[in-house]
């Protein structure tokens, strides 16, 4: 049974687990690629300084085999830097994606409104996967509506995981100190299936959304 983690930013506890580990350009000073390791690379909305620079940096990166998906790219109304300037940089990154054929992390605070707005006017074929979610089940139903996938860490909303328990559900650690095999667990006992069943859920997702992760 493979664990996968789809965002984290340390590499797997056990080293037969799969990790996608994010790096964020601004903030991170090494090396943007790990030999051997999947990874996603964007610009983090609490990150946004130099923004020419920081794109091209990206665009460098994007296509790299270690790179398999665009991220964590985002909205967040409760940073200091500007919403316009947030959602000019989230749209140039969403076109990178769609130009390289690869998903989209994002992070999203307080600017749910805005973010399915982008989506309804973009029209993105590559699939965009909210991590870290914590919102309740009524947000959860109005995001996989419109074509969201959710990743879940070591907190969540139950009847949130309820809603995207099947095609549009994912697990990760984030920064958290945590082994992604008590998420499972904990997403399993919640959801009230056994980890086999999960793990074939979540890999079947993986398959779909990340492709280039094997």
């Amino acid at each position: 049974m493979i664990y996968y983690d789809i965002h984290t930013h340390q590499p797997a506890v056990d080293p037969e687990d799969v990790a996608i580990v994010n790096r964020i350009i601004g903030r991170d000073q090494e090396e943007i690629s790990f030999p051997g390791q999947w990874c996603s690379v964007g610009i983090h909305p609490w990150y946004i300084n130099n923004v020419q620079e920081q794109l091209s940096c990206l665009e460098s990166v994007a296509l790299s085999p270690s790179v398999v998906a665009i991220g964590e790219v985002g909205l967040d109304k409760l940073t200091e830097i500007s919403l316009k300037i947030q959602q000019e940089v989230f749209l140039e990154q969403v076109a990178l994606a769609e130009r390289v054929g690869k998903p989209l992390v994002i992070h999203c605070v307080k600017a749910w409104s805005e973010l399915v707005a982008a989506r309804k006017s973009v029209k993105p074929h590559m699939p965009w996967v909210i991590h870290g979610f914590r919102g309740n089940a009524e947000l959860a139903l109005q995001l996989t509506g419109q074509g969201f996938y959710l990743s879940f860490g070591e907190y969540f909303n139950p009847q949130a995981l309820q809603v995207a328990r099947t095609g549009c559900l994912f697990a990760e650690t984030d920064e958290k100190k945590v082994d992604i095999r008590s998420v499972y667990w904990r997403i399993a006992s919640s959801l009230q299936i056994s980890l086999e069943e999960l793990a074939a859920i979540l890999e079947k997702n993986v398959q779909n959304v990340f492709p280039f992760v094997r």
